[in-house]
């Protein structure tokens, strides 16, 4: 495609107005890298989605992991960027200010060492993540059950993005999809097609360079002038039309399907991983289906990771809700869409 021709489309698109829907953080820190915003037409706007899976994790999956820190003989590891998300009672940082025994980790694989090195403490998982990531934790369980490793637990909050995408496309909240292009690697292009054929809306899997970002939005506009329903895989250089199917098998082995609870979105049925019967012994606390969750009367999260508003029109964005104070978790994680914009205006 040719990227100068594509952009002067955009810029002079005169029609409908649309939403299109960058689904991954990732997509959402380069579209600001590259400023491709000032690239578009008024009428073409692009707004965040639940691909960022600290963003859509419930406050009581903390308020579970704190508990847990706090258990003698337990120990927590995490990702650095959940250990700010507020749980209804504080963070993972307020549990260890508190006593409570916290490590931060760099990769899933830690634990396995961690756990050989004090065999006397359970050493929890805090297991977060989309197809992207979940392999790595089944790659933990494949070691520790290789190894005798028993002294680990999963407490999990895996999601498929999947049924996330179906729940956006129930609801209209966008016209079309930027497709997460790491979740892409792992399920293939195919994957998009039911939602595109059911939904009727084009769903483009682009890289994470300026001109991937343009050429995908300009397919995605070109698509809703004439064939809508199209999945079109313009990251072809990661993303195979059916994935890596080993990791799936993976995930397969030892996770299977369940009814998960997504801050912002509520309960969604089979979207959701949990370990398998025969893996019981590693469950630190599985997923809960969840209800209604009690959130800050102020925080927006989950009507920014739907599209219906941009992070600067949450009325405490930058205020009360800021990255050394946030209310929820799109301000603290790495792939949230209201830190990536707070980062990107203060800048």
């Amino acid at each position: 495609m040719d990227i100068a021709r594509a952009a002067a489309f955009l810029k002079n698109y005169d029609g409908p107005r649309l939403s299109i829907m960058e689904v991954c953080g990732t997509h959402t820190a380069a579209i600001f890298r590259t400023g491709v915003r000032s690239l578009l037409s008024p009428s073409i706007r692009l707004v965040s989605g639940p691909g960022c899976p600290v963003c859509v994790t419930p406050a009581a999956y903390i308020d579970r992991c704190a508990a847990l820190a706090g258990t003698e003989g337990c120990i927590v590891m995490s990702f650095g960027d959940m250990l700010k998300v507020p749980g209804t009672r504080g963070s993972l940082s307020d549990a260890r200010g508190a006593g409570g025994r916290v490590e931060m980790m760099y990769a899933p694989f830690e634990v396995l060492a961690r756990a050989k090195r004090d065999p006397d403490t359970i050493c929890v998982l805090a297991a977060v993540g989309f197809e992207t990531t979940i392999p790595a934790y089944a790659l933990v369980l494949e070691e520790a059950v290789s190894q005798g490793i028993e002294n680990i637990r999963l407490v999990t909050a895996l999601k498929s993005v999947f049924p996330a995408l179906a729940w956006v496309s129930e609801r209209g909240d966008a016209d079309g999809f930027i497709c997460p292009g790491h979740v892409s690697v792992i399920t293939g292009a195919a994957a998009y097609a039911r939602l595109a054929e059911r939904y009727d809306k084009p769903f483009v899997i682009a890289g994470f360079e300026g001109e991937h970002i343009v050429a995908a939005i300009c397919a995605i506009v070109r698509a809703l002038s004439g064939k809508r329903g199209v999945v079109r895989n313009l990251y072809p250089s990661a993303v195979s039309k059916e994935g890596n199917g080993k990791a799936r098998a993976l995930i397969a082995k030892y996770f299977e399907p369940c009814t998960v609870f997504w801050r912002g979105l509520g309960a969604i049925p089979d979207s959701g991983f949990r370990l398998r019967k025969e893996y019981a012994r590693f469950d630190g606390g599985g997923p809960e289906p969840g209800g209604d969750e009690i959130l800050p009367e102020a925080c927006h999260c989950g009507d920014v990771i739907t599209g219906r508003l941009d992070p600067s029109e949450c009325p405490a964005f930058g205020g009360v809700c800021r990255p050394e104070s946030p209310l929820g978790p799109c301000m603290v994680s790495a792939e949230g869409a209201c830190g990536i914009w707070y980062r990107s205006m203060t800048l």
